[in-house]
């Protein structure tokens, strides 16, 4: 990726919050598994409508109030694996201790500063994603560091947490969250605004995620590491974009948002310039539908005080169809603000006539609101209160666009590198302490005798030189899920002349991810079944060429053992004798093509051979022997 933009140049401040799941047997604050279920199990079922109350200062946070503006049902999965703390419903134990030991390793890794004291705070979020209306969170480090290309980048905060539920399904006025990922132990990383440039992010996330997985008491897979991204530029705003899970996005969406911020500063000189004004007056359009051709209309107005509200935007017009982000525009940028009150979206002038609204439409809402061809008319159609609400988040950014360009806000992560506005950034009133928690103290003595582990870049340079693997191989292994695996295989298989350590990778990287691209179930295999197969190589009873068939097989049926899925096949080895035999008769069959190509004949016969035998002989036996016969026959005929 080519940086886009002179970043030093735009005053680019970025810096990461990164998420990680530990593996810890049970949850944060209580006895439960940290397994996650199939909804499907789920034994009993609740609701919650959750409300921002006014913390000890007598202030409320503005991202929980924006919240609570949805007013939703928030409907909750359990399980026969969650308690009474994830229903909130009995007080938290006592913080798991596995799950803070890993978190302080993780802290002297990245070369923090602990506290002596780890208190337990309460931080306010009104999403549903927690049933008590908050997260449980710890600070416990600070003050370190992680080595870059470009320099180190501090490290402010480490806080070991409890992770949120799980998104279900979202219905608009309801949302279902599952509470098996309740209270799982996260590790929370914030980073300095340290970072220079879109490349700059990825390598950092980068760093901090091998660092991560080198503890080896992370979990892995899809959703259990998140990176939250935090940009600004010398004329824009802080902007935190939330829920990055793919890391190779994290250069894309800081790319992004410094691209949105350039174009909206754009959009608000070039309307300063036309002397662009926002009128507030929300007009009541509705009878000018009456009659309407548009579906998404005509359903607004079905509903109970269906209301079609108006804005002008005086000046505004031609601007709110331009381009913020790739395929995102100004007006998508508004519509986000107005989805946060419930409503589905907006319909401006740039768009229209479209969607069934008609020119005689346009003109007669320009005719009430005395518009004319230089502003934007902002529409919203759906139940009264809704549609106020969405009116008045939009006349608030737009306000906001003219003043400074670029609001402070939190965005969502989108899979194509964009982001969309979420909320408000929380502000300092979202925190107060959790008192059904007691503090724990940490010793100098026992933070000093933790051991760190050895990082995977430093594992991937010993398995180059101790198993002979090329980098590539090595750094595979060292990231891969069954690293262990892989160690007790080469262990086991020491000195094997048929089982080599690039044999195991291959295996392990290779051959089982292509079972799976093809459709086998590989989740079916178990250890013992690698086992059985590598014991059946060790042995010379099957060659390695049939590694492939063997565990397609198995995966088909896991009940069976690996010998017998190989004598199911046919693959059990060929004995000495047959395989001699076969190879005297191809010599004999092909002296004329021998005499031609000397010791060169040895690869095309050495196909000819296999064919017969794959899977049931060793390759390098086939070969050395086809090349002790070969090179006896030349000798003898010379």
């Amino acid at each position: 990726m080519s940086e886009k933009f002179d970043y030093r140049d735009l005053g680019l401040k970025c810096g990461l919050e990164i998420h990680q799941q530990l593996d810890s047997k049970e949850k944060l604050f209580c006895k439960c598994p940290t397994l996650i279920r199939d909804t499907e199990d789920s034994n009993m079922e609740f609701f919650r409508y959750l409300r921002p109350v006014v913390s000890e200062m007598g202030e409320t946070d503005r991202a929980a109030v924006e919240q609570s503006k949805l007013n939703r049902k928030y409907i909750y999965r359990a399980y026969d694996t969650t308690c009474l703390v994830e229903y909130d419903e009995e007080p938290p134990s006592q913080m798991n201790r596995e799950a803070l030991e890993t978190s302080l390793v993780i802290a002297k890794m990245l070369k923090m500063r602990p506290v002596d004291q780890v208190h337990v705070m309460r931080k306010i979020v009104l999403d549903g994603s927690n049933t008590t209306g908050f997260q449980r969170t710890a600070f416990l480090a600070g003050n370190g560091r992680v080595e870059t290309s470009e320099g180190d980048v501090g490290v402010d905060v480490l806080c070991v947490e409890e992770e949120a539920s799980q998104k279900i399904t979202d219905e608009g006025d309801s949302v279902i969250y599952s509470l098996d990922r309740l209270g799982i132990p996260l590790v929370e990383i914030g980073t300095s605004p340290d970072i220079i440039s879109p490349l700059h992010a990825r390598e950092t996330a980068q760093q901090i995620g091998m660092l991560l997985r080198s503890t080896g008491s992370v979990k892995r897979g899809l959703g259990t590491i998140r990176q939250d991204v935090n940009i600004s530029i010398a004329r824009g705003a802080r902007v935190e974009i939330k829920g990055v899970q793919a890391l190779d996005m994290i250069d894309t969406i800081v790319e992004r948002e410094v691209e949105r911020q350039v174009n909206l500063l754009r959009i608000r000189d070039d309307l300063n310039k036309r002397g662009a004004k926002v009128n507030e007056q929300i007009f009541d359009v509705t009878d000018i539908f009456s009659d309407t051709g548009s579906k998404v209309i005509k359903k607004a107005l079905k509903k109970d005080n269906g209301k079609v509200l108006a804005v002008k935007m005086q000046g505004f017009g031609g601007f709110i169809g331009k381009e913020v982000q790739p395929e995102r525009r100004f007006g998508t940028e508004m519509s986000d603000h107005a989805k946060t009150s419930g409503v589905g979206g907006i319909f401006h002038t740039d768009e229209l006539p479209n969607y069934g609204i008609v020119n005689e439409e346009i003109s007669a809402m320009r005719r009430i609101m005395d518009a004319d061809q230089n502003d934007a008319l902002i529409m919203v159609s759906d139940e009264a209160d809704r549609a106020y609400s969405a009116m008045e988040g939009i006349v608030e950014y737009a306000k906001k666009v003219l003043e400074g360009g670029v609001a402070e806000s939190t965005r969502r992560a989108l899979p194509d590198g964009n982001s969309s506005y979420m909320r408000p950034l929380p502000g300092a009133a979202r925190m107060y302490p959790e008192t059904d928690v007691p503090p724990v103290e940490i010793s100098s003595d026992y933070f000093d005798s933790l051991e760190i582990p050895e990082l995977l870049s430093e594992k991937a340079k010993r398995y180059s030189q101790e198993y002979g693997l090329n980098d590539e191989m090595a750094r595979m292994i060292v990231y891969s899920r069954d690293l262990t695996l892989f160690e007790n295989l080469a262990s086991m298989y020491k000195g094997n002349q048929f089982i080599t350590p690039t044999l195991i990778v291959r295996t392990i990287t290779a051959i089982i991810p292509e079972l799976r691209r093809e459709g086998a179930d590989v989740e079916a295999l178990d250890e013992d079944h690698l086992m059985q197969l590598f014991d059946l190589i060790g042995e010379g009873t099957i060659a390695k060429e049939g590694i492939g068939d063997i565990l397609r097989y198995l995966s088909k049926n896991p009940s069976i053992t690996a010998e017998e899925a190989a004598s199911e096949l046919g693959l059990l080895g060929a004995d000495d004798e047959q395989i001699q035999k076969f190879i005297d008769e191809v010599l004999y069959s092909r002296e004329d093509f021998i005499k031609e190509k000397q010791m060169a004949a040895v690869g095309p016969l050495m196909g000819v051979v296999m064919k017969e035998f794959r899977g049931k002989v060793d390759g390098k036996l086939v070969s050395q022997i086809l090349k002790d016969r070969i090179q006896k026959r030349l000798n003898e005929n010379s």
